[in-house]
């Protein structure tokens, strides 16, 4: 099974928060996604069945994607990796 680090909550107004752990730093860190709790079960059976984690998740952006997969916020990704420029 692909996905094993995320605790998932639904929002009283909508929405779920994930929280994962952060393959980077060990840290739990938590995101705000406006999906269903059944549209995330959904998405999240698929690419555990193979469907790329774009495909499945097409309404996300990278970093959100990212956040599933790994757990690595934006803000950690681009400590580890500064931009150019």
């Amino acid at each position: 099974m692909r996905v094993t680090n995320l605790i998932v909550e639904e929002m009283p107004g909508g929405g779920i928060f994930v929280k994962a752990r952060s393959m980077f730093s060990g840290k739990l860190n938590g995101m705000y996604l406006s999906l269903s709790l059944d549209q995330f079960g959904e998405r999240i059976a698929e690419w555990d069945n193979g469907v790329l984690i774009q495909d499945a998740f097409p309404m996300l952006n990278p970093e959100q994607r990212e956040f599933i997969k790994t757990g690595v916020t934006q803000e950690e990704w681009y400590a580890k990796f500064p931009p150019e420029g």
